[in-house]
C-alpha cells in the first residue's frame, strides 16, 4: 500500500536554514513519523531556492530569465517559454513571484540534483535508513491544461521504470513504454502538500522498490533534442525554417523577440529583393507579424 502525507508546523524557510533538519522536526511531531526505511522525502523546490539564498528584485525578472535560459522556445506577448540552463522547458524560467515579500522572486535552485544529495545524506546519517529524495517545481504540460509536479532534483530514487523487453498478459513486447516514476512521486505528493497548505515536505511510503543506493540524476528525464518532436512553437519554428532557408540560422535568438513590422524588417535586411515575397508571407502564416 502507498501512503503520502505532509507533516504541518514548518517554519518559513530562511537563508542558510538546514532543510533536513526541519523536516526531521516537522516529522517528529507527527504521529505518521518518524522516517522509515524505504521512505521518500518530496521536497517543493521553493524552500530548496529560500534555503539558499535564490532571491532577486522582482524588478530585476526580465534580465535574470535571460540569464537563466539557453534558449526560447515559444512567445506569445509577455508570456515567454524557455529551456532553462538546466534543461527544463518552463515559462519564464521558473522565476516566481509567488509566497515570497512583495518586490522580490526566486530563482530555481542552482543545482537539484546536488540539492537533493546533500539532503538525502543528512537524513541517512541521522536515521540510519535507506532512503529516497526528490525535489520538485510545478509545470506546465503541452496538450493539456493546468500544472503538475514534476522532479527537477533527484537522489536515491529511480527517475524511469523502463518496460522494454516485457511483455504484456497479452503476448505483445513493450517496445517503448518507460513509466517517469519519479514525476509520478512528485504529482501525487503535491496533493499532499498542496499549495497554499505551508507544507513543503511530503513523504511517500510504499514505493521501497524504487529507491536505489545510486544517486541519481532528474537528468534522466529530459528529452534528446534529437527526439524533441516539439522543440520550438508554430510560430518559432516557421520563423526558424525561414532564416535557416535564407541562410541566417545564426540569427534565431537575436530576432526571436521582434514582432509585426520589426521583425519582417529584420529578417528581410540581407535577403534578396526577389526572395523578400515569399520571406514575408511565410512569416505572416506562421503568425510572426501579428504576434
Amino acid at each position: 500500500m502507498i501512503e503520502i502525507f505532509a507533516p504541518s508546523g514548518v517554519p518559513e524557510v530562511r537563508p542558510g536554514d538546514d532543510l533536513a533538519d526541519l523536516a526531521l522536526r516537522a516529522l517528529a511531531d507527527d504521529p505518521r513519523g518518524p522516517l522509515r526505511d524505504g521512505d521518500i522525502l518530496v521536497v517543493t523546490s521553493k524552500i530548496v531556492s529560500k534555503a539558499e539564498d535564490r532571491y532577486i528584485d522582482v524588478a530585476d525578472k526580465q534580465a535574470a530569465r535571460v540569464a537563466e535560459s539557453r534558449r526560447i522556445v515559444a512567445r506569445r506577448g509577455d508570456t515567454v517559454i524557455v529551456e532553462h540552463r538546466l534543461g527544463l522547458v518552463h515559462a519564464a524560467a521558473g522565476i516566481d513571484a509567488s509566497n515570497v515579500a512583495a518586490g522580490q522572486a526566486l530563482l530555481l535552485p542552482t543545482d537539484p540534483d546536488a540539492s537533493a544529495r546533500r539532503i538525502r545524506r543528512a537524513l541517512t546519517d541521522a536515521t540510519g535508513h535507506r532512503l529516497g529524495v526528490l525535489i520538485t517545481d510545478t509545470s506546465g504540460r503541452a496538450w493539456r491544461t493546468g500544472q503538475t509536479d514534476l522532479a527537477i532534483g533527484i537522489a536515491g530514487v529511480l527517475p524511469l521504470d523502463s518496460h522494454v523487453g516485457r511483455t504484456d498478459d497479452y503476448g505483445n513486447d513493450l517496445r517503448v513504454t518507460e513509466m517517469a516514476v519519479a514525476d509520478e512521486i512528485a504529482a501525487a505528493a503535491d496533493l499532499a502538500k498542496t499549495k497554499l497548505g505551508g507544507r513543503p515536505f511530503a513523504v511517500v511510503r510504499g514505493l521501497e522498490r524504487l529507491v536505489t543506493d545510486e544517486d541519481g540524476s532528474a537528468t534522466a528525464l529530459l528529452r534528446e533534442a534529437t527526439k524533441d518532436f516539439f522543440r520550438l512553437g508554430r510560430r518559432e519554428a516557421v520563423l526558424d525554417a525561414v532564416l535557416r532557408a535564407t541562410g541566417q540560422a545564426d540569427r534565431y535568438d537575436e530576432v526571436v523577440t521582434l514582432d509585426g513590422a520589426e521583425l519582417l524588417a529584420a529578417v528581410c535586411r540581407d535577403v534578396p529583393a526577389g526572395d523578400r515575397g515569399w520571406v514575408e508571407r511565410l512569416l505572416r502564416v506562421g503568425g510572426s507579424e501579428q504576434l
